[in-house]
């Protein structure tokens, strides 16, 4: 377990990357209240829908209906990918709704801003879609590989996904605040995400399969966008604390993915043990599954050292004051995270066990979004503690 937990949070690693570029794109941010809000947003969300389609691409490969190949497949594949494009234009369109709620009253912003939200989110998961490419061919090579997609396959692509969701929404706010040309320029990419939408939606209105798919997927990305938000606000709370503390920014991406595969590979564990009647559906069976539990935590806590250690070392600030602060901040963080995901993500698989609802459709979604949220809040407790 330790082994599976530390490879899969190795992936996680490269989430520097993408809080390193959002640490030398600060300036961007200060354009508008909601544009950092907005952040966890996109990352979120992408990965949601990044795992949605690994789970159920994965699964079709192994049952045999899907091909490993884009072009002449199954009748489900095609559905599959037109699902994926209809649930990321519904879901950024219902982000940027509540988020019209959560900034008139958190981030200090007005019912006027939504055209702006709007576009900025549908725009950058419209350029996302490129992701959703990336992450089926990399299942499809993974699946000939015989890799399995729950260790390998997911952690991967969704730090990968990080990355590019990351480049893309900084890039697009940069051409929104640039004048009249870069937000047409936005506009240009956000349709593109609605005119494949009016195309698949009429070919796919009365397929049962294609409305089987929006139908079990469509309550989680409602409940991921709700969540999101929270985290946006928090995360906003973050920044009036950490300030311009560009190492804080650095770790956060790989921080919250990495929580959010612990969890993932926790709650995996103890959903295949319910299946095989070695855990007791109930929440007092957790101390069964006490190894797991502290494995995957040793795991994460050596790997949020070395997250730290490297992301002052990106941002040259290798004082003994600087790493023993941001150190001290990421063990607090890790205990209280973990401690929180390891409660909720076992209380969903005896849920999701009882009720026999698909883990590939509503465990990783909903434990992944939850999982960031909580680490966002856990982050946000130990500056206030330790600032």
């Amino acid at each position: 377990m330790f082994k599976e937990t530390a490879l899969a949070c190795l992936f996680d690693i490269g989430g520097l990357i993408a809080g390193f570029t959002i640490a030398l794109q600060l300036g961007v941010f200060q354009f508008s209240p909601w544009a950092l809000a907005l952040y966890p947003a996109v990352v979120s969300v992408k990965g949601v829908i990044t795992g949605l389609l690994t789970g159920r691409l994965s699964t079709a490969l192994h049952l045999g209906t899907v091909y490993p190949k884009f072009f002449g497949n199954t009748k489900t594949f095609y559905k599959l990918i037109g699902a994926m494009i209809v649930l990321t234009l519904a879901t950024s369109a219902t982000i940027s709704a509540i988020a019209i709620v959560f900034g008139s009253l958190f981030w200090g912003i007005s019912v006027g801003d939504f055209p702006a939200i709007l576009t900025v989110m549908v725009a950058t998961l419209s350029l996302g879609l490129l992701i959703t490419l990336i992450t089926v061919k990399f299942t499809f090579m993974s699946f000939k590989s015989s890799l399995d997609p729950d260790t390998i396959v997911y952690p991967a692509i969704s730090t990968v996904a990080d990355i590019i969701i990351t480049f893309l929404y900084i890039g697009v706010l940069n051409l929104y605040f640039s004048g009249a040309v870069g937000k047409w320029a936005i506009i240009i990419f956000g349709l593109i995400n609605v005119f494949l939408v009016l195309f698949i939606i009429p070919r796919n209105l009365r397929d049962p399969e294609f409305i089987k798919i929006i139908k079990e997927s469509l309550p989680t990305m409602l409940l991921v966008a709700f969540m999101v938000n929270i985290t946006g606000t928090v995360l906003k709370g973050i920044s009036s604390i950490a300030n311009a503390s560009r190492q804080v920014y650095t770790v956060y991406p790989a921080m919250i993915d990495m929580m959010g595969d612990v969890g993932l590979v926790v709650g995996s564990a103890a959903t295949t043990k319910l299946a095989l009647g070695v855990l007791a559906p109930s929440m007092s069976s957790i101390k069964n599954h006490a190894k797991n539990i502290f494995s995957g935590w040793t795991a994460s806590l050596m790997l949020f050292v070395v997250l730290g250690l490297l992301s002052l070392a990106l941002n040259g600030v290798f004082t003994l004051q600087a790493v023993s602060s941001l150190l001290l901040i990421l063990l607090v963080t890790n205990v209280i995270a973990f401690s929180a995901i390891t409660i909720v993500t076992y209380g969903i698989s005896i849920l999701t066990f009882k009720r026999g609802l698909d883990p590939d459709t509503f465990v990783i979604p909903v434990g992944s979004s939850l999982a960031d949220a909580i680490t966002t809040i856990a982050l946000f407790i130990a500056l206030l503690l330790i600032i």
